[in-house]
């Protein structure tokens, strides 16, 4: 056997990290880093990203999750369940005084489309930097 081939045994895929089985490629996940890292650098707030399904009722998993966070209340979490065709936008007491509902919608519209067209990574990174816009400078 070559190093080649038992590079592609299962002892190579059984230590392949999780993150690289899912929706994104290696170059989605460094351009998500960095919109999050920007968003978090101007705003001063915590922005985060989870994807995947959400339990009934999908408000209330979304919420949960983002309640789990450092400090919940400076922190923005966009929650998206691309097999249940969900959106969740949620913001704690000191985020949600920068970023209103109305804001958060627009932001999510924009989201939505492009999902809609299958970029799910463009959507999440243009409704990111939205979000932090309208949050502002910290």
């Amino acid at each position: 056997m070559t190093v080649g081939e038992e590079a592609h045994g299962s002892t190579a895929e059984a230590a392949r990290p999780e993150v690289l089985d899912g929706p994104f490629t290696t170059r989605q996940l460094l351009r998500l880093d960095e919109a999050l890292r920007v968003a978090d650098r101007t705003t001063g707030l915590t922005f985060s990203v989870y994807v995947g399904d959400l339990e009934e009722p999908t408000r209330a998993h979304a919420e949960k999750l983002h309640s789990q966070l450092r400090d919940p209340d400076k922190s923005v979490m966009v929650a998206v369940s691309p097999n249940q065709r969900l959106l969740e936008i949620v913001t704690g007491a000191d985020a949600r005084k920068r970023i209103r509902d109305r804001e958060a919608k627009l932001a999510a519209l924009s989201m939505v489309a492009a999902f809609g067209g299958g970029d799910l990574a463009g959507g999440l990174i243009s409704g990111l930097d939205q979000l932090a816009t309208h949050a502002g400078r910290a």
